[in-house]
């Protein structure tokens, strides 16, 4: 079977926090802190936020925030109409520039289907 890039990505993902944590370095574990306060519920739910959150990591094309958002998304149950809808204001707001972090998040969502169907 071929190596999913879902489990790929969680295994670097978790890998590399851990060694991140491991120095307790009080600057990185505030920013982890707040990245995740910021996500809770509030005024904006959570559905909101991921997919203002992947919007912006389209816009900024970090493929590892597009796909941390992704997957975000995929476990609230968010539709890949709502998603592909998001993306698509990305590309406007981001340009053709963001076409190829479009068809990575594509491939993404593609994997996060098969995983969990």
């Amino acid at each position: 079977m071929e190596n999913n890039i879902v489990d790929e990505f969680n295994a670097y993902r978790s890998k590399m926090n851990e060694k991140l944590m491991e120095d307790n370095n009080k600057i990185i574990k505030r920013i982890f802190n707040l990245d995740t306060n910021a996500f809770a519920e509030g005024a904006l739910n959570k559905r909101t936020k991921e997919l203002l959150g992947l919007g912006n990591s389209m816009v900024l094309r970090c493929d590892d925030c597009v796909r941390y958002h992704l997957e975000a998304c995929h476990k609230l149950g968010i539709s890949k109409e709502e998603v592909v809808e998001a993306l698509s204001i990305s590309l406007l707001i981001g340009g053709t520039i963001v076409i190829p972090h479009l068809r990575r998040a594509y491939e993404f969502w593609e994997a996060l289907d098969e995983k969990n169907a």
